[in-house]
């Protein structure tokens, strides 16, 4: 990965968790005092889960910080970077979660339907998007393999006399 796409990248993140946090300090607020008139467990419950799942954001953007830097530094073909790769499927299958969360609570107020399917269907494809994930640390496991096959090879070749 070139150090310009590292950088795209890293920019990316910054803005995200800068616009995470303006959310949570600024939008989140507002979202209590517009819910101002609902139930209060009901208001506690949906502003919840508004942070929670935007604290799953976050938790992304960190890990996909470090795994970056293990890639600059060039040491992203080892077993830790395996701990990066779980909490990303965690926080993924967590939004995905609160996302369904979100449209059963929904489902039950005058939200239309449609609104509630859209919302159920976004959960699904934050799933198939942990189901990725899955996929892509299946094959990290499998290129750290063939690195330290590849080791190996090389210090056979260096101790062996042409």
């Amino acid at each position: 990965m070139g150090k310009l796409t590292i950088l795209v990248l890293r920019i990316v993140i910054a803005v995200a968790m800068l616009g995470s946090v303006a959310v949570q300090a600024l939008i989140v607020p507002l979202l209590w005092l517009d819910l101002g008139e609902n139930e209060l467990w009901g208001r506690i419950f949906l502003v919840s889960l508004v942070v929670l799942g935007v604290g799953t954001l976050q938790v992304f953007g960190v890990c996909v910080w470090m795994l970056l830097t293990r890639v600059r530094a060039g040491s992203i073909f080892s077993e830790s970077s395996f701990r990066y790769v779980d909490v990303i499927i965690g926080a993924i299958l967590t939004a995905a979660l609160l996302t369904w969360i979100l449209a059963a609570l929904l489902a039950q107020g005058s939200i239309a339907p449609g609104v509630v399917a859209l919302i159920g269907g976004a959960g699904v494809v934050l799933a198939g998007m942990a189901l990725l994930v899955v996929v892509m640390k299946a094959l990290l496991g499998q290129a750290i393999d063939r690195e330290a096959e590849a080791r190996s090879w090389r210090s056979e070749l260096d101790n062996e006399v042409i």
